[in-house]
């Protein structure tokens, strides 16, 4: 019986250590790779500006295919090699260097929903500042898109549902270039349904950006530019 008794108090102290580290974030790893003895080890984004976030259902900024898209706005101050994004959910406790927080980010952080995040990287066809006001008549390009990503944290389900992508300037297609422009984050979950829980989203550059920066709305957007 003791040994019984000592074998579960094991199995829980470890379930509950790999919880609790389950949601640690760690470096962002760019598409760059170094080699460390025989290992290949990502080397970090040298920029990474962070957004503290809180999705509450039916608060939905679009519905495409039948899905709950919300938006975070982003201004990307000159031309870019490279742009990561990644995506966490929950954020509780998230560790990140002066992070942008939503409006109800603080009065959620506490909030033990999550779900599984789907991610989108968008440019728009506004390449000025002058411009942003229009964004509402805006046309938006997705470069990239990424459900589940290996290379991130486990959810406190205990399955790899946070999301991941890195993408590169595309040479000669205008539409696919990284240019300084406007830009947005999408996000909604795999399957339809709500969105809800607190999140960290993540943009990532090799190049330093001074300048970038994350709002919920276009509105907030220009408040931090000015």
């Amino acid at each position: 019986m003791k040994t019984l008794k000592i074998t579960l108090l094991l199995a829980i102290s470890i379930f509950t250590l790999s919880t609790a580290n389950a949601q640690k974030l760690g470096s962002f790893g760019s598409s760059i790779e170094k080699k460390i003895g025989f290992v290949k080890k990502k080397v970090p984004y040298t920029d990474v500006v962070s957004y503290l976030g809180y999705a509450a259902p039916n608060t939905e900024d679009e519905v495409k295919n039948g899905k709950k898209f919300y938006y975070i706005y982003v201004w990307v101050p000159a031309v870019a090699p490279e742009l990561g994004l990644r995506m966490m959910s929950p954020a509780k406790n998230v560790k990140a260097k002066n992070p942008i927080k939503g409006k109800t980010f603080d009065a959620n952080a506490d909030a033990k929903d999550y779900f599984d995040t789907y991610i989108t990287l968008e440019r728009s066809d506004i390449l000025t500042k002058e411009k942003i006001k229009d964004a509402a008549s805006a046309s938006w390009t997705v470069l990239a898109r990424n459900d589940d990503s290996g290379e991130m944290p486990k959810q406190p389900s205990g399955r790899k549902y946070n999301s991941l992508l890195r993408y590169k300037s595309k040479k000669g297609d205008p539409l696919k270039a990284l240019t300084r422009g406007l830009y947005r984050v999408g996000f909604t979950t795999f399957k339809k349904g709500e969105v809800k829980g607190t999140f960290v989203a993540q943009i990532g550059s090799p190049v330093k950006l001074p300048g970038v920066v994350m709002a919920k709305t276009i509105d907030e957007l220009l408040a931090q530019m000015n």
